[in-house]
């Protein structure tokens, strides 16, 4: 098909208004990557800005020798794996229902999920239920209080309303239970939004830091993010002069506070940059297809 010349031009300008933002969102994370890298004189002189400056790994050595970033990194997955699938099972399990009009005060009951993302209970209630249910220390605590997002079970819903009616009713015909028409219709055909949303959910979990702090008291439990903030707080006070938790680093003019953090950055978005290459395709296709009903 020809493409007339106002059509090029619109093109063009979508072409070079999609670089800007790349550009713009790639900026901050060459930052921190050469920040990372960079010797605690230089990023304190300003000198740092996409380039590594006066190269130096001792912001990964202080992470790697004088933690046990091992032990923080596996409860970062086990937090994020096992929260994943229980957010996706029960989303789904959810999902399902709302999207049968045949529901029993189906507008009703999704009015009222709706109102949770409006107005929350908050953190105060929050902590006080997870302390009354016994949950401190537990990572019941946070899988529990993130185990459904209304945001993505309406996108699960939309989904499944597209899904033609036709389908269920001549697998009803052939026999098919209402688990069987889950399980072996509607979740086949849902495999681009699921992906997507086990990315939501993922990345949630991943970078959750204030639940971890709020209902995990035992240092065993903590998690990659909380280790990082560990890190700089012991890093400024060692600055300070009031600590010296971490001799190995004390007084070394290679290693600050800010490439620590940057350093932990980038430890921390690493799983995230290698997981999702893999889903991308789905990305787009399930965000569109849960979110436009036709």
């Amino acid at each position: 098909m020809k493409i007339s010349t106002g059509e090029k031009t619109f093109y063009n300008i979508n072409n070079i208004v999609i670089f800007i933002i790349s550009i713009t969102c790639m900026l901050p994370l060459l930052y921190i990557v050469a920040t990372s890298f960079s010797s605690g004189s230089a990023i304190q002189s300003g000198k740092v800005y996409l380039w590594p400056v006066e190269f130096t790994p001792a912001a990964y050595k202080v992470l790697f020798v004088s933690t046990d970033i091992f032990k923080y990194f596996w409860n970062s997955v086990v937090l994020t794996g096992v929260g994943t699938i229980l957010s996706l099972v029960f989303t789904i399990l959810c999902a399902y229902p709302l999207s049968k009009k045949k529901l029993f005060a189906r507008k009703k009951i999704t009015f009222f999920v709706v109102f949770t993302m409006l107005f929350a209970g908050g953190m105060i209630p929050s902590y006080l239920l997870v302390k009354s249910l016994g949950l401190m220390n537990s990572y019941w605590s946070i899988w529990l209080t993130m185990l459904i997002s209304p945001y993505n079970m309406l996108i699960m819903k939309s989904f499944f309303e597209n899904i033609p009616e036709e389908l269920e009713e001549s697998a009803r015909i052939d026999g098919c239970s209402e688990w069987r028409i889950l399980l072996q219709m509607y979740l086949p055909l849902s495999k681009a939004v699921i992906a997507t949303l086990c990315l939501f959910y993922g990345v949630a979990y991943w970078n959750n830091f204030l639940k971890v702090l709020m209902y995990i008291n035992d240092s065993k439990g903590f998690t990659l993010p909380v280790l990082i903030q560990q890190m700089v707080f012991q890093l400024e006070q060692i600055k300070l002069g009031t600590s010296t938790d971490l001799g190995a680093v004390a007084g070394s003019s290679e290693v600050i506070s800010e490439s620590v953090k940057s350093a932990g950055v980038v430890v921390l978005i690493l799983p995230m940059l290698a997981v999702y290459p893999f889903i991308q395709k789905y990305f787009v296709k399930g965000v569109m297809l849960g979110s436009v009903k036709g």
